[in-house]
């Protein structure tokens, strides 16, 4: 029995995980997580590094929710983003970000 608790608390994990996503409703409008991060100094320069076709891949889905925001109205649900497909395309670029931002501080301070 004690070894099925971890499987049983995964799904369970897993479970919430979606509904949580589907709450939220950023993919409602063909968003991914990653979109919704709020623009700080460290995402700005994450946002410079990417890759021209993943950074218009994300101007478009912006502008996109942007419209169907103003005309109060939301994405078939075939197009709305699924949890399964999430993809988390700027977080490698933020992580390195940090760490650099942070070896700078690091280097300042001796």
């Amino acid at each position: 029995m004690a070894s099925r608790a971890p499987v049983a608390t995964g799904r369970l994990m897993l479970g919430f995980r979606k509904w949580y996503y589907n709450l939220c409703g950023f993919n409602k409008l063909g968003l991914m997580r990653d979109d919704t991060i709020n623009e700080d100094a460290d995402v700005k320069e994450a946002l410079r590094r990417l890759p021209e076709q993943v950074y218009n891949d994300r101007m478009f889905r912006i502008k996109r929710a942007l419209d169907l925001s103003m005309k109060q109205q939301v994405l078939p649900k075939e197009q709305w983003t699924k949890y399964e497909e999430e993809n988390y395309y700027l977080t490698p670029y933020l992580e390195e970000v940090v760490r650099e931002r942070k070896e700078k501080e690091e280097w300042m301070k001796k």
